[in-house]
């Protein structure tokens, strides 16, 4: 396992390495003290250039500064070039690597032109001049370039990290996103196992109290359809928690449906008779026309089971209610129609449910329109228009 330690917020590699700079520029001030013009007074001058170059990473401008200022005091002395002026190179590569702004690197390479020139000024001979001024010239510029390409690939290496930091947060996000649509789409799901199954074993159970002691074979009756529709929303809870459970995202797109979500139309009768074993006194029609897109199937499926489910809990058993599926003007048209006179509920439904705001979010992704209130007649009216895609045989397009 690797451990990164830091000093003072900073690596301790890179902590390291400065101080052994630092080192190398005392070695070289004290090296010289003896022969060096300036003797143990130019010494202290590199001394505190090394001091200096300690803080080239967190402060380069001000070390280049402080640098600058004591060559010149070295110029100005008449003391030449001398060993530990290497100080000056390391202050100028720093300020231009690590400065915020290039421009302080640029002001740092023209003060050291000035410094080669003054360096050179100590000559004796006009060609020592020449060879001085070229020799310190190329070692200069060849520093200044250096740091700039270095400086160039630091910042082209921090934005490829920027950016790679970017995508992961939009990742996230992204996948934030998709688990809260995931978590919408099975609390529908579940509403429509549960809200459904429960209103039918729950109808069923009151019937068979009522009618236990007068009729004990309608009674054994209403408890195999208990249980019956329990072992279905069992097996519909299970597939549900599967997807939450499979981590395989080809597994994670099944959802709970009818037997076979492509013939979800086709259950419609089985669905219609569970009904009619929970009391309601249900018609069906539709059309003997091809079957229609399998999301379209399972959209009008969940809807004629949402649209009895509410008939069964507020209108009551012995309530007769109209499904109707038809085509009209390029658009499959499903309307469920209660008289309203069933039997109440001995308690009544508690209110709050989730089950009219599910279809419309069902119908609106395939930029349908879902019509609910008052019938006419009496009872309660629950219309849903769905867009036929363009193409026989292929999904909506969702709005």
């Amino acid at each position: 396992m690797t451990v990164n330690r830091t000093v003072l917020g900073r690596p301790l590699r890179s902590v390291a390495f400065d101080v052994a700079v630092s080192a190398l520029v005392v070695l070289f001030a004290v090296a010289g003290a003896a022969a060096q013009p300036g003797g143990w007074v130019a010494t202290l001058v590199g001394a505190a250039m090394a001091v200096a170059v300690l803080l080239r990473r967190s402060h380069p401008s001000a070390v280049a500064v402080v640098v600058g200022l004591l060559a010149l005091v070295q110029v100005l002395a008449g003391w030449g070039p001398l060993a530990y002026d290497v100080a000056v190179l390391i202050a100028l590569y720093s300020v231009v690597t690590y400065a915020d702004r290039l421009r302080d690197g640029v002001i740092a390479g023209a003060v050291a032109a000035v410094g080669v020139l003054l360096a050179a000024s100590t000559a004796v001979s006009p060609a020592v001049w020449w060879i001085s001024a070229i020799w310190f010239g190329l070692v200069t510029g060849g520093v200044w370039l250096a740091a700039v390409n270095v400086r160039t690939r630091r910042l082209y290496v921090r934005s490829l990290e920027e950016r790679a930091a970017t995508l992961e947060r939009e990742r996230e996000a992204e996948a934030r996103a998709a688990v809260a649509g995931e978590r919408a789409r099975i609390a529908r799901e579940l509403h429509d196992v549960v809200a459904h199954s429960m209103a039918v074993m729950i109808a069923q159970a009151d019937g068979a109290r009522y009618t236990f002691d007068r009729d004990p074979e309608r009674a054994r009756e209403a408890v195999r359809v208990v249980a019956d529709t329990g072992r279905q929303a069992l097996g519909e809870m299970r597939r549900l928690v599967g997807v939450l459970r499979e981590p395989d995202p080809d597994v994670a797109e099944v959802v709970p449906e009818p037997t076979h979500r492509r013939a979800a139309v086709a259950e419609l009768p089985a669905l219609l008779d569970r009904f009619r074993a929970a009391g309601l006194r249900t018609t069906y029609t539709a059309p003997a026309e091809p079957a229609l897109p399998p999301g379209l199937e399972l959209t009008v499926y969940r809807v004629v089971q949402e649209a009895l489910t509410n008939a069964l809990k507020h209108a009551g058993a012995g309530a007769a209610v109209a499904v109707d599926l038809a085509r009209e003007d390029r658009a499959v048209v499903v309307r469920v129609v209660d008289d309203g006179r069933g039997r109440r509920p001995e308690r009544p439904t508690p209110p709050g449910g989730h089950g009219l705001v599910g279809m419309r979010e069902r119908v609106g992704v395939y930029d349908g329109s879902l019509a609910v209130g008052p019938h006419p007649g009496g009872g309660w009216r629950v219309e849903a228009r769905l867009p036929l895609p363009a193409a026989p045989g292929t999904e909506g397009t969702p709005a």
